[in-house]
């Protein structure tokens, strides 16, 4: 028996699978030379064949043709961000989106853009069996043609439905102008906004403020009027204490004077050491403690102006209690 042919070394995948990516490029390669020599021959054939008889040039070279373009299909060159702020300003008004020129992809450049007139889509159905008619003029299913009686969808509107629909339109157009709508600000940076309303006078727009409330004080020694963010009396060079009134007076939130005042000479009021109860009596006389019959003592502060909170009062609260017992299922 012979012996079987010894076979070579083995070849290793990568290389194999180099040689194979190899081949391929080459056969491409090839194939695209094949196409531009194709070409070659054709641009050739057909510059021989222009050529005009009867012993005129006969060079191959073809007379330039006029093309003539499409009346207003010729692409306009618009800036990149001119489209995006268009794009922006619809959504804005659609959804009330507020996108910022840095929040954009790239805008710089240009694009080309189109005008075409505006399209809308007429369908035609068969009369006989309901069909929809496609590019042709002949029903592909009953074979019938498209004639005057086939429904045309959308149907074309009479003249006067048309002057009606103008009439809507300039209705709508012209209560947009004077109501034009609310659109929702989502930003939530802090921003003044400024609320402005045509006065009915003319002149200068009534700007909208918040409502305050003029807070005016009076010196108690002779009753002259205090200035804004002064202490101290025009008059008599009285300092503003606790005595002078005010007005309106809030005797339920600040019932021992008010903050910034020096301390009255008419009344005080004091806390008990001893039980913690306070009482007001005047400054000059030497008062006792009505829980506990204390006397007035240099142990026993004297209340500085301050705002208090007033105590709830109990009849609102039993209601409360009352409307939650109601609630509780059963």
């Amino acid at each position: 028996m012979s012996s079987p042919a010894q076979e070579g070394p083995p070849v290793p995948k990568d290389e194999k699978k180099k040689e194979k990516g190899l081949g391929k490029l080459l056969s491409r390669a090839k194939t695209v030379w094949k196409k531009a020599d194709r070409r070659l021959s054709t641009l050739s054939v057909r510059g021989s064949t222009s050529a005009a008889p009867g012993g005129e040039d006969i060079t191959g070279e073809t007379p330039p043709v006029e093309t003539k373009k499409a009346e207003g299909a010729e692409p306009e060159k618009i800036p990149r961000a001119q489209v995006f702020a268009e794009r922006a300003k619809k959504l804005g008004e659609l959804y009330g989106v507020e996108l910022k020129p840095s929040e954009w992809h790239s805008s710089e450049g240009h694009v080309l853009r189109v005008e075409k007139p505006i399209k809308m889509r007429v369908h035609r159905k068969c009369h006989v069996c309901s069909a929809s008619f496609g590019v042709a003029k002949e029903c592909p299913k009953c074979k019938h043609p498209r004639c005057k009686q086939c429904p045309r969808v959308p149907p074309k509107r009479t003249e006067a439905e048309r002057e009606e629909s103008r009439k809507k339109r300039a209705a709508i157009l012209k209560e947009r102008a004077e109501n034009p709508p609310i659109i929702p600000d989502w930003d939530t940076t802090d921003k003044k906004v400024v609320l402005k309303r045509p006065a009915k006078t003319g002149g200068q727009d009534l700007v909208h403020r918040k409502p305050r409330q003029r807070v005016r004080r009076n010196c108690c020694q002779c009753s002259k009027l205090f200035g804004p963010k002064v202490k101290t009396c025009d008059g008599c060079s009285h300092i503003r204490c606790t005595d002078c009134p005010r007005d309106p007076a809030k005797k339920d939130k600040f019932p021992y004077g008010y903050p910034g005042d020096a301390p009255g000479s008419k009344i005080g009021h004091y806390q008990c050491h001893d039980c913690k109860t306070i009482y007001s009596a005047p400054p000059s006389e030497e008062a006792a403690c009505p829980g506990c019959k204390h006397r007035n003592c240099a142990s026993c502060e004297r209340l500085t102006p301050r705002k208090v909170e007033p105590e709830p009062d109990p009849e609102v609260w039993k209601s409360v209690q009352a409307k939650l017992e109601d609630l509780k299922l059963k």
